[in-house]
């Protein structure tokens, strides 16, 4: 059995609570529809958005496609697509049913989505309305399940692992022109502007390359060595990227999309690999600790913070304290639903996809 990969573990919950922060922002952002509404009609922590939402979902999908690999390693595929099931179809069908309903309440009354509905509307419709509403940051684990589901077709494919074994050999400058290969993804299989978070093409690929290349230690090694000069390429072109596009909806094309977005990720996502490799390859208590915890951080995070924004906003609460407090929710509420839901057995199976049997880690 291999070698734990502390670096990827790392990279997972610290890109999680970037998650959360940025969500944090975002509850009050004045560039995409959402949320409880600005406090100016120009806010320069809305930057924040620009810097991180080019690149940090498509680096959990990337490790996301290496922590199947690893599974795969030493798991059967029925074992894998049973234990991705449990932990990542059940909380997004069963969970929604039976608990994140509430997101859906929370947000369709921070969006007025009540005064709208007619009084005679039967209360199972407006339910089942609400449980719609209520996906919230699921649908990255609804696209990662189906990724997994699509990985073992593949997986047949390159029974002989020849694929793989090749991948194993990429060299920084191939590592470095992958990008292209990502900016075509992101141009195919994306879903209408009204729901644009579905970005099937980047993140599918952000997946494989995971599974394929990246789970190649060989290969983040290498990255490690020019962790530098990516970093510095990075920063140059996040700086370019938020000064020419601040203002634009960043979630919706062409601004996500365009060549220096997807550059800019794609950047970042190869710094941080050869900069955690290189640095963060280690464990301790504390990292320990969000380790087991980064999957409920991300499943329950966006409630608390949705929730306190709504309470705040109606009680007209100004700027400084409304982020401290939502920050502060996030920080309690998240670990408090944590620590409950994992004890109520029919909660922790459809919310958070645990049983009492040992699964393959998701």
């Amino acid at each position: 059995m291999n070698a734990r990969k502390h670096y990827i573990d790392n990279i997972r919950w610290i890109t999680v609570l970037l998650v959360v922060f940025y969500h944090v922002i975002y509850i009050y952002n004045g560039i995409t529809l959402g949320g409880a509404g600005p406090f100016a009609d120009r806010q320069h922590q809305d930057a924040v958005q620009y810097v991180l939402y080019p690149w940090f979902i498509i680096i959990l999908f990337i490790v996301a496609g290496v922590s199947a690999r690893a599974a795969l390693e030493t798991h059967t595929a029925t074992e894998f697509v049973k234990s991705r099931t449990q932990k990542l179809l059940v909380p997004s069908t069963a969970g929604l049913f039976v608990f994140q309903w509430i997101q859906g309440y929370i947000s369709m009354s921070m969006g007025n989505a009540f005064d709208s509905i007619p009084p005679e509307m039967p209360p199972l419709v407006l339910y089942l309305i609400m449980v719609l509403s209520g996906t919230g940051v699921l649908w990255f684990v609804q696209m990662l399940w189906i990724f997994s589901l699509l990985l073992i077709l593949v997986r047949k494919l390159d029974k002989n692992d020849s694929f793989y074994a090749l991948c194993g050999k990429a060299n920084v400058i191939v590592l470095m022109l992958l990008g292209a290969v990502a900016f075509g993804a992101a141009q195919i299989l994306n879903t209408p502007p009204i729901i644009p978070v579905y970005r099937f093409g980047i993140y599918g690929f952000a997946f494989f390359a995971g599974y394929f290349v990246f789970s190649h230690d060989c290969a983040v090694e290498k990255l490690s060595a020019f962790f530098i000069p990516f970093a510095a390429g990075a920063i140059l072109l996040g700086a370019v990227y938020v000064r020419l596009y601040f203002g634009e909806n960043y979630a919706e094309p062409p601004v996500v999309n365009n060549p220096l977005a997807i550059s800019y990720a794609w950047f970042m996502c190869l710094a941080i690999f050869g900069g955690f490799y290189r640095y963060l390859n280690r464990t301790n208590g504390f990292f320990l600790f969000m380790r087991k915890n980064s999957f409920s951080v991300y499943i329950f995070h966006y409630m608390p913070i949705s929730a306190a924004a709504l309470f705040l906003r109606r009680h007209e609460v100004s700027a400084v304290p409304s982020y401290f407090l939502v920050a502060l929710a996030a920080l309690i509420g998240t670990f408090v639903l944590s620590f409950i839901i994992p004890h109520i057995p029919v909660l922790r199976w459809c919310v958070l996809g645990i049983s009492r049997r040992k699964t393959v880690s998701s």
